[in-house]
């Protein structure tokens, strides 16, 4: 679920980016499209910005339902 177009599936790519202040917000796109969406509730606060990988991590996983 994106808050821009609500439900996507298919072949997507994620992408974590992290602010200077320690916002974070994960997003996808569709393979090889130009426009990137934000993950419905992936987004927050960081005090350490080495934690974004654990976050992208566990986004991923929650995501990735190649089975449905």
């Amino acid at each position: 679920m994106t808050d821009e177009v609500g439900v996507v599936t298919g072949d997507l790519t994620l992408r974590s980016e992290i602010g200077a202040d320690g916002s974070f917000v994960v997003k996808v796109q569709y393979k090889e499209a130009e426009e990137w969406y934000t993950v419905t509730g992936a987004t927050g606060s960081l005090k350490d910005p080495a934690d974004l990988a654990a976050v992208h991590a566990v986004v991923a996983g929650i995501l990735n339902r190649p089975e449905g």
